[in-house]
């Protein structure tokens, strides 16, 4: 004879389905609230993130410094100014090459436009002057005919670039501060929190602190192994400006697909106007595998033994959040999933059941059918 399904069994699992249908769906609005506050206050939340991320590839140094009797304040200060230093030093070591060959770069990319042009003439293309011509005409009548519509557009790009500027003299002013007094956060933390709040709240920043430095060294290590791959092969090419091309390849790869877009770009560009078609078809070829294996293959295995994440989760990560908040998503899907993670095992720790204490009944929430 079939068992038959036992009513007060079922009513059991409905009525604990339903609360944790609840639970759930109360936790959905309060993380939709949350994500809403934090896009309220982005002007704020977003110079705030790129300076801790500044202090965790910075804090080193500054740690160092304070070890060996350097005062909180100038050691800051001190690392701060290395940094501008750095940056400045990076900025020249990519300009100052380009400036000074940038009679033989705009030579170049006119010879390149004219072989453009004749290729496009032959066949199968058969491209003639005239249609060129006719076609500038279109473009030039469509801009003058959308005028409104640029000089909106080039506002815009100007309001983006000031807010940059603001974002970037925030994050470093926030770097000092962080550099300064980040040790005394913490304690500080703790005594204003009440009950279990002061002691799990800084053991969580202090593992997420902990993830966000590995996220930025792994990506400086990634970053650089781009460098060197795709610099040894333009090398080889016999490229020039292949270290402003390796120092541009390096910097870009903090910023995920459009940054490699961009340094593959140039790096291609500039293989075309010196060293011809076929040159830079090879050097295209190159970028094109060692960003596929950097994006596929190198940056999930190392960031997922550097913040304990699978490298699937991590490719997840990125896509989800570039579709969800373009570049400033994929730049920070990684590290946000690895804190989600950092707040997943420690709830995990503090909600599991020692292996020498057997779960009770009374642990078991009412109306649940025990396993």
């Amino acid at each position: 004879m079939p068992a038959m399904l036992s009513s007060t069994k079922t009513r059991a699992a409905l009525r604990a389905s339903a609360r944790t249908s609840l639970d759930v769906l109360l936790v959905l609005v309060m993380a939709a609230a949350a994500l809403w506050l934090l896009g309220q206050m982005w002007s704020v939340v977003w110079p705030l993130v790129v300076g801790l991320l500044l202090t965790t590839l910075t804090w080193p140094l500054a740690r160092f410094l304070r070890g060996h009797g350097w005062p909180p304040a100038l050691a800051a200060s001190t690392v701060t100014v290395l940094f501008l230093l750095v940056a400045a030093g990076v900025v020249a070591l990519i300009a100052v090459p380009v400036a000074a060959q940038s009679g033989e770069l705009t030579d170049g990319v006119t010879e390149g436009i004219h072989q453009v042009r004749q290729w496009a003439a032959g066949p199968p293309l058969n491209i003639g002057d005239d249609q060129i011509d006719k076609a500038a005409d279109a473009a030039v009548a469509r801009l003058q005919d959308s005028a409104g519509t640029v000089v909106t557009a080039a506002v815009t790009g100007l309001s983006t670039v000031v807010d940059g500027l603001v974002t970037a003299v925030l994050a470093l002013f926030l770097m000092f501060f962080f550099l300064k007094d980040g040790p005394r956060f913490l304690p500080w933390l703790s005594r204003q929190l009440p009950g279990r709040l002061a002691t799990d709240i800084p053991v969580v920043a202090a593992r997420g602190w902990d993830t966000l430095s590995a996220f930025v060294r792994s990506q400086a290590f990634v970053g650089l192994l781009d460098a060197v791959c795709i610099g040894l092969g333009l090398w080889a090419l016999g490229v020039p400006l292949v270290l402003p091309l390796a120092v541009l390849t390096f910097v870009s790869a903090f910023v995920p697909i459009v940054g490699a877009l961009f340094a593959g770009a140039v790096a291609v560009l500039i293989a075309l106007v010196f060293n011809g078609v076929t040159d830079a078809l090879i050097a295209l070829a190159i970028i094109v595998v060692v960003q596929q294996l950097e994006g596929n293959v190198f940056q999930p295995m190392i960031q997922s033994r550097g913040l304990g994440l699978h490298a699937a989760v991590i490719l997840l990560a990125v896509t989800l959040g570039g579709s969800l908040a373009g570049i400033v998503g994929s730049l920070l899907a990684v590290p946000v999933a690895a804190l989600i993670g950092v707040v997943w095992n420690y709830l995990r720790e503090q909600l599991s059941t020692p292996a020498h204490e057997p779960e009770t009944d009374e642990q078991h929430t009412d109306g649940a059918v025990p396993a």
